[in-house]
């Protein structure tokens, strides 16, 4: 199974478990919440402190790639600015045909690199392997069912996905709250 498909299929595990926890009873609710407080405070520093803000978010054109369609990317994301907080789309390459509009088929290649370490976490690139799936089904992320709208075959786009498109609170290797850029192929719109 495709790393991307485990962790884009994440996100239907991930709403059932957080709809079965809402579903507990609130004994169980109280006493996860008391365990969970007295594990945090008797971690010391579990969690890293949010990184200093630079005081203004990133912009599509200052995160790098190199690579032409078809070829595995660079991706370079910078150290003097924030992530974005929306998602943000830039066709790298325009492709030919018509626009994939939800409900196509597509088949993609991607790069993904997370924003925090600047770590490349999965690329179907590397598998000589394109990914399909049907647009806005809801077989991915969000971020990729708004941010593929409009690619056309043959065309590369940059997608820089925030938290609330992405992962949220993580899993499947994600940090929580991460930021994600991905660098996409459509090798196939329809």
């Amino acid at each position: 199974m495709h790393t991307l498909a485990r962790i884009l299929g994440a996100t239907a595990v991930t709403a059932a478990a957080v709809a079965l926890t809402a579903c507990s009873s609130s004994s169980t609710s109280s006493s996860s919440a008391s365990s969970t407080s007295a594990a945090a405070s008797t971690a010391p520093h579990a969690q890293s402190a949010a990184p200093a803000s630079h005081g203004r978010e990133c912009t599509a054109d200052d995160v790098k790639t190199t690579g032409g369609f078809g070829q595995a990317p660079t991706i370079t994301i910078p150290d003097d600015c924030d992530p974005p907080t929306h998602l943000v789309t830039k066709d790298l390459i325009t492709g030919t045909g018509p626009a994939a509009k939800t409900g196509d088929q597509v088949s993609m290649n991607y790069t993904l690199i997370t924003w925090s370490d600047k770590k490349k976490l999965d690329s179907s690139f590397d598998r000589h392997e394109p990914f399909p799936l049907q647009l806005g089904a809801g077989q991915v992320i969000p971020g990729w069912d708004q941010g593929l709208v409009g690619i056309q075959q043959g065309g590369r786009r940059l997608l820089i996905i925030p938290p609330n498109l992405g992962y949220g609170e993580g899993g499947n290797g994600i940090k929580p709250n991460e930021t994600l850029v991905f660098v996409t192929d459509a090798v196939k719109v329809g």
